[in-house]
């Protein structure tokens, strides 16, 4: 990889998190509740997503909503009846828990507008990332804190100058479904150059089975490319056409993929969702233990 000199190099500290799609999917359980707030297991999604913006040290914090998302506002903010009545009950467990959500970043939201697609909702932070690097992080994909990818993409970006997208190696019959990066070894077997991004390219066309996950860190100049991005697949403005004019400039920092192999749990459709609510509650100390005793016994009796 190359690396920026000391004095150019630009430190991540803002995320921008895109949360206002209709959640089309869900309905009609996101006919009047955000899909960001469905529980998963006894936090919503967005608390996730959130608290893993904040453990990786970004504590500024801008989501792009739409309509009917303001239960996001109110879930980041403080509830003071509900806070007092649960002191006076000494209830200090859930008062923590309460609190937590709202002490967690400072959040800022801007409503996008027309829904003209993820590079179009990253391009409406411009005014508020300014000629900075920062983060992106889609609320469809939970990433497990016990294998965090964030730390280590902030520090590509960080060394480089370069904008970094989060890879993951699927299998080739899956890779149609997904973003899709052509890619050249570095000198760190973790992180690759990107050469070449396809957006859910045909089936048999793809340049690798490693598929884009909803993580970026994004230099700033990506806005300037977004500004004249035209729409793409599914008429929406494409991020990754965006980055694929990144990769392709001369003079510029590059793109890079860092590859995660830990553990991530998709919320995008029902299915994935509940296996994402079992696959989470199965790990907590709390609830592990008698949950997967009790799926055990069910699964037995499945035919």
């Amino acid at each position: 990889m190359n690396c920026m000199s000391d004095e150019s190099q630009r430190t991540v500290r803002k995320a921008v998190i895109p949360v206002a799609g209709l959640g089309t999917r869900f309905l009609p359980a996101t006919k009047a509740t955000p899909k960001e707030m469905l529980p998963v297991v006894d936090k919503p999604a967005i608390q996730y997503v959130v608290e893993e913006a904040a453990d990786a040290g970004l504590q500024d914090v801008l989501m792009i909503t739409g309509r009917n998302k303001r239960p996001l506002e109110d879930h980041f903010d403080r509830v003071d009846g509900l806070e007092a009545a649960l002191a006076k009950k000494g209830d200090t467990e859930k008062l923590a828990a309460v609190r937590h959500a709202s002490e967690l970043a400072d959040i800022h939201y801007v409503r996008q507008g027309d829904p003209k697609g993820l590079g179009h909702a990253v391009l409406k932070g411009r005014q508020h990332v300014g000629q900075e690097p920062f983060a992106v992080l889609l609320g469809d994909d939970l990433i497990d804190e016990r294998s965090p990818i964030l730390p280590k993409m902030i520090d590509v970006a960080e060394k480089t100058g370069g904008s970094v997208v989060a890879l993951m190696e699927v299998p080739p019959e899956a890779i149609h479904l997904y973003g899709c990066a052509a890619v050249a070894a570095t000198d760190d077997d973790e992180v690759v150059k990107i050469t070449g991004l396809v957006e859910k390219p045909e089936q048999g066309q793809a340049p690798s089975n490693l598929a884009i996950i909803g993580r970026y860190v994004l230099a700033p100049e990506i806005f300037d490319v977004l500004e004249t991005t035209k729409p793409g697949r599914g008429n929406e403005i494409q991020l990754t056409d965006a980055l694929q004019t990144l990769a392709e400039q001369d003079g510029g920092n590059g793109v890079y993929g860092v590859i995660f192999k830990g553990a991530r749990y998709d919320t995008g459709d029902k299915l994935d969702y509940l296996k994402a609510v079992v696959q989470i509650a199965s790990a907590r100390e709390d609830l592990g233990a008698d949950l997967n005793s009790w799926l055990k016994e069910y699964v037995a009796t499945l035919p």
